[in-house]
């Protein structure tokens, strides 16, 4: 029988991104941010079937999910942040930080995927993989973002670079999606402490 958390999480999202679809701010940079997302609940429920995620991983990938579809309605420096922005004092509007540091909570359904499907057998993949992953997507993804500001209009362009005028914005947002993996993974760790402290630490099994 399926788990009720995972369709749940699916309608969720189906409610969400048809009412977030509805007057977005600009509808070039609403598909823009809602294409890497498709594809993302589109690989999730296609391998559904095949190799079920514990419900803390759905649970921590809808994160992502959740704001990035937010974020294309509104554009992801216009949601409305002010509370928290205001609270710290900040200068800009940082739900694109939180965003890109729920991009690192992937580390976790990584590794279970890793660990589940005994794929390794040492502590140094298993840990390191995931975090090396998503340092790549999130630097894929900067790619995406620069290509296109160059070749779409130029709003919708800045719009989805969402810099704000910081000129170290890529850095900082890879910086915040390395942050949210670390934070993954040392989850990861005690929720599968038992499992891991069954591998070993090198590949020295691997030379047996």
């Amino acid at each position: 029988m399926f788990s009720k958390l995972p369709i749940a999480l699916l309608g969720l999202y189906l409610f969400l991104f048809t009412l977030l679809g509805i007057e977005p701010y600009e509808r070039t940079v609403w598909w823009a941010e809602n294409m890497p997302i498709l594809m993302i609940v589109f690989l999730l429920a296609s391998t559904y079937p095949f190799f079920r995620f514990s419900n803390i991983s759905y649970l921590m990938m809808s994160v992502l999910i959740v704001l990035h579809t937010i974020g294309g309605h509104y554009t992801f420096e216009r949601v409305p942040f002010d509370l928290i922005t205001n609270f710290f004092g900040f200068e800009r509007n940082h739900y694109d930080r939180l965003a890109h540091f729920s991009v690192g909570f992937y580390a976790f359904a990584i590794a279970e995927v890793l660990l589940k499907k005994e794929w390794v057998n040492s502590k140094f993949v298993l840990f390191s993989y995931p975090l090396l992953a998503i340092l790549s997507i999130a630097a894929l993804y900067e790619l995406f973002e620069w290509q296109y500001a160059v070749y779409a209009d130029a709003s919708a362009g800045i719009a989805v670079l969402g810099s704000q005028g910081d000129v170290w914005d890529a850095q900082k947002d890879i910086f915040s999606d390395s942050l949210g993996s670390l934070v993954a993974m040392g989850f990861f760790s005690f929720v599968y402490a038992k499992e891991i402290a069954r591998i070993p630490f090198n590949r020295s099994r691997l030379r047996q």
